[in-house]
């Protein structure tokens, strides 16, 4: 039967169809996300950029991100998703395609990855949104690793495309194709995905569309939440920085990497951990959400203690690092949005995933800066200076780690013993 929630004026695709659009479509848009931190050393140079500067761009998208996501993603629990949506991927095309076209220094490139930032807080949990809605409890899990991984999948293949774009046709066409791939998607959604009104808003006290506290309340959502927000830390860390970190070990010990180039290995960094959040999530239904999230954050902090010290002697030991920790890091990705949005009252599903991605981008926004503010104040690039800029990252998850662990979220439904 139809939905009672369904717009009558669309046909409405089946779960399978609609969740392969979504998909597609994040594809399209988060394509060119990382094409930024993919042409990072050429950029710094180019633009006499200082590493803290830098790492302001790279951070403008998640601040951006973090302060818009609680008003786009809340609105969903009163407006259509998609019209939300919509407009996020829309400023999404507007921001590539200016970087293309106008950025010329710090200040310009700044202002248009923030703008970037904005389209993706109206794009990324509003196409979780759209997904959520409309499929059943023991079906979340598996749809929120699916959209995930449409997402890691092409998140890094931006890295590979950025570079190999901007090396035979320039940076410019680099971004300005980014924001083609992004207005494919616009058109794609507004041509095959239905409207569809929000649930019922919750009556009695607290009921109010930007009222927070009763997502705060909940303790299990806000826990995988807190877990994300460190966990988009390092992820953003070593997306951000990945490339120079490995361009640097390069340069200092003489290797070249030419069997593998820094965006290369980013590359398969990408794609190495969208697998690892689907082998994650699977895991955390097997053997325990709470058991799976603890040992890959106890894994992360082990790992980010020495990559920087360690990977800064050897290029090939760096790569080999870099992808491990990589691995780790991406692990328990999807376990944790799923423990969100599993967790959630269903009337306050949108809410509680703005919650969730402010959080998160809120680490994403610190990552990038604390690398780059470590590397300047320890007087520039250097084996101590990589080595400090990760254990700082290691010792915040450390802290968040002991939180969680006394928060003790629930298990989900269809988790081991909870089935």
């Amino acid at each position: 039967m139809p939905s009672e929630h369904a717009v009558p004026s669309r046909a409405v695709p089946s779960g399978a169809a609609l969740v392969a659009i979504v998909c597609a479509a994040q594809v399209l848009v988060q394509i060119g996300a990382f094409y930024w931190p993919a042409l990072l050393p050429g950029m710094m140079q180019r633009w006499s950029l200082t590493n803290s500067e830098a790492g302001w761009i790279t951070s403008a998208f998640y601040a951006t991100y973090m302060v818009s996501v609680p008003v786009l993603v809340t609105l969903t629990d009163r407006i259509d998703a998609r019209r939300i949506y919509l407009i996020g991927v829309g400023c999404t095309v507007i921001a590539h395609l200016l970087f293309g076209l106008l950025a010329d220094g710090f200040w310009s490139a700044l202002a248009l990855r923030g703008l970037a930032g904005i389209g993706w807080a109206g794009t990324y949990m509003t196409g979780l949104k759209l997904l959520a809605d409309q499929v059943d409890a023991k079906m979340m899990s598996r749809a929120v690793t699916g959209h995930a991984a449409s997402i890691g999948i092409s998140g890094a293949l931006s890295y590979l495309l950025g570079d190999l774009i901007a090396q035979h046709f320039g940076w410019r066409i680099a971004f300005a194709s980014a924001g083609v791939t992004a207005a494919i998607a616009w058109i794609a959604v507004a041509v095959a995905v239905p409207g569809r009104a929000p649930i019922a808003k919750p009556a009695g006290p607290g009921s109010r569309l930007f009222d927070f506290r009763p997502v705060l309340r909940n303790r299990s959502a806000f826990a995988y939440s807190l877990a994300y927000c460190v966990h988009t830390l390092e992820m953003s860390a070593l997306r951000g920085w990945g490339v120079a970190f490995l361009a640097f070990v390069a340069a200092s010990t003489g290797e070249t990497g030419e069997l593998l180039s820094p965006t290369v290995v980013v590359t398969v960094l990408g794609l190495l951990g969208t697998v690892m959040s689907v082998v994650g999530n699977e895991a955390s239904i097997r053997f325990g959400r709470r058991r799976l999230i603890a040992a890959a954050m106890l894994l992360s902090i082990a790992a980010g203690a020495v990559i920087g010290f360690l990977g800064s002697t050897g290029y090939w030991l760096a790569v080999v690092l870099v992808v491990v920790y990589g691995m780790i890091i991406w692990l328990d990705s999807s376990s944790l949005t799923a423990g969100a949005a599993g967790a959630a009252d269903p009337a306050r599903r949108g809410a509680t995933l703005a919650v969730h991605s402010m959080l998160g981008y809120a680490g994403g926004f610190i990552g990038p800066l604390a690398i780059g503010w470590t590397l300047d104040l320890a007087g520039g690039m250097s084996r101590l200076a990589w080595g400090l800029a990760f254990a700082i990252v290691a010792a915040f998850m450390a802290v968040v780690l002991v939180i969680f662990a006394w928060l003790r979220p629930d298990e989900l439904q269809g988790d081991r013993g909870r089935r």
